[in-house]
């Protein structure tokens, strides 16, 4: 976690060809100057291997935040609205077309990127960038995540581990924020989407993901279990002696409650992700990442209500929490850490491990299971302890886990949303663009990736034999 979104990609365009501003005539250029290094800037994101990605994201926020103000003035001189002040005058001379590729909509091929959308609205210009923002934000909360995890190193000093959670959530936070802002945006738009990756209750869902991720880091940063599982099974950390987690039982019982909220955000964002008609399905890697962090959430809470029976003395009702959030985990059906042997069972769940060892290693998709997983753990750890303990000392009658179930209280939020304030063009900068533009805006003319493909020569085709290896050909 949180979840490792594709960053989509763009062709060119040039605003001179499409708006004209009689007040500030450099604004069309400026704007296609910034849209054209955010461009060139997701397309070498595309193109790095998956560990060099982290380290590239600062470069790409820094090409949104420079493209914003510069877009969203073209917006408000549309509809004659001042920006810092000033009055901007932007005329339409032609309807514009913009591509964006989109990466959370379901792909008809698998196997296969999704083809461009061809959009021609600026709204939908200005939704797909601010969307980019959100990704790229929750992104970096994921780079910020990632020493915790990794193994290659030894285990983060408690205060490198606080400050890299705090970090994550921050992003998260202002991930939430954005996706929120488009939300809202959106409802003045009276025509539907073209794609569900700008639609409405995309933008809704994942602001809720968003929350649920920052709520679940909240608890994160003072549950001392997943720590002492990941230095446990780090093989280069230098602790010869791990000391015993403890949580106070006042704590136990609000950490539980914050579990439920995030799972309470999750099942929302799953619902309106799910909402969708046949024609406009989202990816199901998003779907059940989803549902696997609500999955996740409740899991957490029942550890919390046994962690607060098991330190007020009641082993067996602890054990019987622990059983309820295995049931939330889908883990009842697992292999019993205490039995000897091997099984099918037993290999799986090792083959399993190691390959999201791998996974974080490489820097390429790694919790795409939400942290059920890591919770599986913290649950193998507490389940032999816990049996152990009301085994051999003193022994209580396990109770059914349905009517704990239903006890559960409903949740409890942290976290705030803040409303997103975008960023605008600076009165100075206004004025300089008061001057005509000092060279031509020729941006719409690049050939964008897929035409670059398109004009390449088939493989093993004689040059200037194009037209011979055309694909509309019949083959008998």
């Amino acid at each position: 976690m949180p979840f490792p979104f594709t960053l989509p990609t763009t062709s060119a365009f040039s605003f001179s060809k499409y708006f004209s501003s009689d007040s500030h005539p450099s604004l069309p250029l400026s704007a296609s100057t910034y849209r054209g290094v955010l461009r060139d800037a997701l397309k070498r994101h595309k193109r790095l291997p998956p560990h060099e990605q982290a380290s590239n994201l600062g470069t790409v926020l820094l090409s949104l935040n420079n493209y914003i103000p510069y877009l969203l003035a073209i917006d408000a001189g549309l509809g004659n609205q001042p920006v810092a002040g000033e009055e901007l005058d932007v005329v339409l001379k032609s309807t514009p077309t913009l591509e964006w590729r989109p990466t959370i909509s379901d792909n008809s091929i698998p196997g296969r990127e999704s083809a461009r959308m061809r959009i021609k609205s600026l709204e939908f210009e200005i939704f797909f960038v601010f969307q980019t923002l959100g990704y790229v934000q929750t992104l970096l909360s994921r780079a910020s995540l990632h020493p915790l995890y990794s193994s290659a190193t030894s285990s983060p000093t408690p205060e490198q581990r606080t400050l890299a959670i705090t970090t994550a959530t921050k992003h998260l936070l202002s991930a939430a924020s954005v996706h929120d802002y488009l939300s809202i945006r959106s409802e003045q738009l009276p025509t539907d989407s073209p794609c569900v990756d700008i639609s409405k209750g995309a933008f809704r869902a994942l602001s809720s993901l968003a929350m649920a991720e920052a709520t679940l880091l909240a608890v994160l940063k003072d549950d001392p279990y997943p720590a002492v599982v990941a230095q446990d099974r780090n093989k280069n950390d230098k602790d010869w002696m791990i000391k015993a987690p403890e949580i106070p039982k006042v704590r136990a019982h609000l950490f539980a409650r914050l579990c439920l909220a995030a799972a309470e955000h999750a099942s929302n964002a799953h619902s309106l992700l799910s909402a969708g008609s046949e024609k406009s399905k989202v990816d199901s890697d998003l779907l059940n990442y989803v549902e696997d962090l609500r999955r996740t959430g409740r899991g957490k809470a029942c550890r919390f209500f046994g962690i607060d029976a098991e330190i007020g003395g009641q082993t067996g009702t602890a054990i019987a929490w622990l059983q309820a959030g295995k049931h939330e985990l889908k883990l009842s059906g697992a292999v019993d850490s205490g039995k000897k042997g091997l099984s099918l069972g037993r290999l799986k769940k090792e083959w399993t491990e190691k390959r999201e060892n791998k996974r974080v290693e490489r820097g390429a998709a790694w919790g795409s299971d939400a942290g059920r997983m890591e919770e599986g753990r913290v649950f193998e750890m507490l389940e032999k302890k816990w049996n152990k303990m009301n085994d051999t000392i003193n022994t209580q009658v396990i109770p059914p886990i349905g009517p704990l179930m239903a006890s559960m209280p409903s949740g409890r939020e942290i976290h705030s949303l803040k409303p997103f304030i975008p960023p605008t063009v600076e009165v100075s900068v206004l004025e300089s663009m008061r001057a005509p533009p000092d060279r031509a805006d020729d941006y719409g003319s690049e050939l964008s990736s897929e035409d670059e493909r398109d004009d390449q020569e088939p493989v093993g085709a004689f040059p200037g034999n194009k037209g011979d290896y055309s694909s509309s050909s019949n083959y008998y």
